[in-house]
C-alpha cells in the first residue's frame, strides 16, 4: 500500500487505491483469463520501471530528436471505470505525457510488458506523431471540403465533409504510426534493460483489430512480428 501511495503522490494527486486484487476488465481491450498480480506487485512493477525506463526515453529523444521537448512525464489516469490503456500526449507547454490508467497497470503480468508500452507510447512522440497526425487531418479536411464544393454541397455540406476529411485524413497512417512505435519501443525497452519480446505478449491478450479499413491499428501478428525483427537486430 505505501508504493501505492508512492504512485498517487509522486505521479498524479487523487489517484485510486486499489483495495483488493482485480477481475480482469472486458471493456474492448484487454482480456485474459489468467489472474492478474497482486496490486502491490503490480504498484512495484509499475514505480520499478518508471523509475528506469524514463531516462533511458528521454535520452533516445534527445539522440533522436534534438530540439524536442524530451521532458517526459508519466501519469496516472485515475478516471473510474477506465478500461486497460495508455496513451501519449502533449501538456499546454508542449510536455510529453505518457499516461496509463490503472486497469493497464493492474492488468501487466511483469514488468516486460510494463516497460514495452511506456517505450511505445515514448516512441510516438520522439517520432512526432501527433504533428504527423494533425497535418493528415489538416490535409484531408482540405481535400474533402474541395470534392464537396466541386459538387454543390452548400456551407452546411462543406462543413460536414471537413470534419469527414479530418477524421479519414488522421487515420490514413495511423497504423504505420503504430508500427513505427512498435519498432522504436522495442529498442527503447531493450535499452532499458527489459525484454520487449516477452513484454508485447500483452498484444496476445487483447482483442485484434485485423486489417480494417481506415482502423487505427495493425493487426497483433503484425505488431508481434516487428518487435521480433527489431529486438533481434540489436
Amino acid at each position: 500500500m505505501r508504493l501505492i501511495a508512492l504512485i498517487c503522490l509522486g505521479l498524479l494527486a487523487g489517484c485510486v487505491v486499489p483495495t483488493e486484487e482485480q477481475a480482469p476488465v472486458n471493456a474492448g481491450s484487454a482480456v485474459s483469463a489468467s489472474p492478474l498480480v497482486a496490486p502491490s506487485t503490480a504498484a512495484r512493477q509499475f514505480v520499478s520501471v518508471v523509475r528506469t525506463l524514463e531516462p533511458v526515453a528521454e535520452r533516445v529523444c534527445r539522440q533522436q530528436a534534438p530540439g524536442m521537448n524530451c521532458d517526459f512525464q508519466i501519469v496516472v489516469d485515475d478516471r473510474p471505470g477506465q478500461p486497460p490503456n495508455a496513451f501519449q500526449t502533449l501538456d499546454k507547454s508542449g510536455r510529453p505525457v505518457v499516461a496509463f490508467t490503472l486497469a493497464l497497470i493492474a492488468e501487466a503480468r511483469n514488468q516486460d510488458e510494463l516497460a514495452f508500452v511506456m517505450g511505445h507510447e515514448a516512441a510516438h512522440h520522439i517520432a512526432g506523431h501527433i504533428a504527423r497526425q494533425q497535418q493528415n487531418a489538416a490535409a484531408g479536411a482540405v481535400i474533402f471540403a474541395g470534392l464537396a464544393t466541386l459538387t454543390g454541397a452548400d456551407a452546411g455540406g462543406v462543413r460536414a465533409a471537413q470534419d469527414i476529411g479530418a477524421a479519414v485524413g488522421a487515420r490514413s497512417y495511423s497504423k504505420d504510426f503504430e508500427l513505427e512505435a512498435d519498432a522504436l519501443g522495442t529498442v527503447i525497452t531493450k535499452t532499458a534493460g527489459y525484454d520487449p519480446v516477452h513484454g508485447a505478449e500483452f498484444f496476445t491478450r487483447i482483442p485484434d483489430p485485423g486489417n480494417r479499413f481506415l482502423g487505427t491499428h495493425p493487426p497483433n501478428a503484425a505488431r508481434i512480428e516487428t518487435v521480433r525483427r527489431v529486438a533481434a537486430g540489436m
